[in-house]
């Protein structure tokens, strides 16, 4: 009897499968249970039969009817509703039917960009509390899987929604996630969609259609870029032979799997100091890829030598291989964003000095030994020292980068964005902009292709100029003087120039970055400064929602007198002083250097006694401006600005 049942589960499960794969009618992937659909608008339901046959859908007690186009293809125009739910749809063609269920009406919001927007709540502050009580089943997140194309396409990779609960939140885009929360905090009757098209690393132009971008043979193209981007490596190697004149591609310090730059008694009076914790780009190495060594040491007594230590190294990108006295301790393989934490066994150290190596491998983007510096120490058993320091380097070998599919124009707009134009949404937030920042060109030029881009998705969507927010760029990097100019500095420009576009809001997290790591993990912040945007630009609350921005400035007795927008209900700084940081100024010659500076009557007074004539000004003006403390009384951040430009 047993035997039998098995059979016929067996054969069942056959004919299902069977029934699956010869199916003719489909739906678009992005229709599947749990899903969101725009309120009050027209509702498109697409897919294909391979027939030319009619296809019905029964939804909210209605029936509607097509007929299959010659392609076998077929949408439906269900009429506009307001927001509600649970539904139930069922799609039919002849003997065959497709039911989705769980469905809601609400507000669906793009959420894209690069690794930033991408970033799951499982790795942002507060992870463990943020995901154990996440229990709004009205927020909903549909990943698109990361896809590229070289013409448009109009069916995604696939992806599925899913319901906010403890065991899924935590791989939904943290940005958007909060961005949810506090929209729904205030209007909970609005169910939230949030469809998560990002890929990290991402520069903008592959976000872009081919006709924005003036392109008109992609395969040419495609060939031009990757033989540039050839030519400006060989350009990027021949700086580094320069420091490191022997240099191959070939790891010189890991030759037939033995570690030769682990030994200790290795002679390394040719490497240089490099900073750490901090991605070698930082440290002179742009765009390098590779094998790359650390080497540092540290001293211990008899008696601690006869215990155990603790290794702590911070995040590396991406894979590292660490030895201590020539013995190999602990790896980690392609983890970019993990705390290194290494257990070191008492017999692999001695009494007095004792070495670190430490071999890095990166594919791509940044690389080397980065994060926090409370990440990097050595624990013994007579207490803990820092590891954050500088440390001996020095390049292994180069690799040739590939060029990735999210750096290639139009790419991910094809696969990514064109599959879904014909769904209706309530807006977008964006969150990109780090790998448009590399050079003062670039910086500027994303002043003219922000704007394209946005305009270019709201004439593809044809649903109106809808809502367009995105994240400034956070303070990164090491502080500098006012005499270094900034690459960053200009990209947030440019930025928030964009704001000239209809219906558009601007983020800014100027406090809210880290110096070591280009994803700050302060992601729940973010999602409350967009939502604040969105609840006055998509939803007309009387709110305030921006930091202060600059309005003017007049000149009065050596003196500076800056003028704001956005005051709220006043300027304030958190010092406790009363005086505001992250001004400079400078006179004709634009040669800028720290100023004084207070508020008075809701305007800032900028000073310095060694410029006489002043005639510029700046704030926050930096990669790090980690001074900056203008606020208003809602504290919200003031936005970085120049006068000089």
């Amino acid at each position: 009897m047993k035997l039998k049942a098995t059979n016929y589960l067996i054969i069942l499960a056959t004919l299902l499968v069977s029934t699956s794969m010869f199916s003719q009618l489909k739906v678009s992937k992005l229709f599947n249970n749990h899903m969101v659909i725009q309120r009050n608008h027209k509702i498109n339901i697409w897919g294909s039969n391979n027939e030319m046959k009619t296809v019905s859908i029964l939804f909210n007690n209605k029936s509607y009817k097509t007929k299959t186009d010659s392609k076998g293809d077929w949408k439906i125009d269900l009429p506009e509703m307001k927001e509600g739910g649970p539904y139930e749809m069922t799609i039919k063609s002849g003997k065959e039917s497709i039911i989705i269920s769980d469905i809601l009406i609400g507000d669906v919001w793009i959420c894209s960009g690069q690794s930033n927007m991408e970033w799951p709540v499982k790795t942002s502050n507060n992870a463990i509390v943020e995901i154990a009580s996440a229990n709004d089943s009205n927020i909903r997140h549909f990943k698109v899987p990361l896809s590229s194309a070289n013409a448009p396409e109009s069916e995604l990779a696939g992806g599925i929604w899913n319901i906010t609960n403890s065991k899924n939140v935590g791989d939904f885009t943290a940005v958007g996630y909060f961005f949810a929360k506090n929209l729904r905090a205030t209007n909970n009757k609005v169910p939230i969609g949030l469809i998560n098209t990002s890929w990290g690393g991402s520069r903008i132009e592959p976000w872009m259609n081919a006709e924005v971008l003036g392109i008109e043979n992609a395969k040419d193209f495609f060939d031009q870029v990757q033989e540039k981007s050839d030519e400006e490596f060989m350009k990027q190697v021949a700086v580094y032979k320069k420091v490191f004149p022997q240099l191959t591609e070939e790891d010189q310090g890991f030759i037939n799997n033995e570690p030769l730059w682990a030994k200790t008694d290795l002679d390394i009076s040719d490497w240089i100091q490099i900073n750490v914790p901090s991605m070698w780009e930082n440290e002179g190495f742009e765009g390098l890829d590779g094998f790359a060594w650390y080497r540092t040491s540290f001293e211990l007594t008899e008696q601690e030598a006869k215990n155990n230590i603790t290794l702590g190294l911070g995040k590396i990108d991406d894979t590292d291989y660490v030895w201590v006295n020539g013995n190999k301790v602990g790896e980690t393989i392609q983890e970019y964003n993990s705390t290194r934490v290494y257990k070191v066994d008492s017999k692999n150290l001695k009494a007095g000095i004792n070495t670190i190596a430490v071999r890095v491998d990166d594919t791509g983007g940044g690389g080397g030994i980065y994060g926090e510096s409370k990440d990097l120490f050595l624990k013994s058993s007579n207490g803990t020292i820092s590891l954050a320091k500088k440390w001996s380097f020095k390049v292994g070998s180069y690799r040739k980068p590939f060029m990735g599919v999210n750096q290639i124009s139009t790419l991910l707009y094809n696969k990514m964005i064109y599959p879904l134009l014909n769904f209706p949404i309530k807006g977008a937030i964006w969150y990109q902009g780090e790998s448009n920042a590399n050079t003062f060109e670039e910086a500027t030029e994303y002043s003219e292709l922000f704007p394209s881009m946005i305009q270019q998705w709201r004439k593809d969507w044809n649903i109106g100029n809808f809502p367009f927010l995105w994240v400034q760029l956070a303070n990164y990097m090491q502080p500098q003087e006012p005499s270094v100019e900034s690459n960053w500095a200009v990209f947030r420009e440019s930025q928030s120039k964009t704001l000239k576009v209809a219906n558009t809001g601007e983020a800014v997290i100027i406090e809210l970055g880290e110096a070591g790591d280009i994803h700050p993990k302060n992601k729940q912040d973010v999602g409350y400064r967009l939502a604040l945007a969105a609840k006055k630009i998509a939803y007309n609350q009387d709110i305030v929602y921006s930091g202060p921005r600059f309005k003017s400035q007049e000149i009065k007795d050596s003196k500076i007198v800056v003028s704001f927008n956005h005051l709220g209900t006043g300027l304030k700084t958190t010092d406790k002083y009363g005086y505001v940081k992250g001004f400079t100024i400078a006179g004709f010659d634009k040669k800028f250097v720290w100023a004084k500076a207070t508020i008075e009557n809701n305007k800032v007074i900028i000073w310095n006694a060694a410029v006489n004539n002043p005639k510029y000004v700046r704030y926050a003006w930096a990669d790090n401006p980690d001074d900056a403390n203008l606020y208003n009384n809602e504290n919200l951040p003031a936005c970085p600005f120049r006068t000089d430009n």
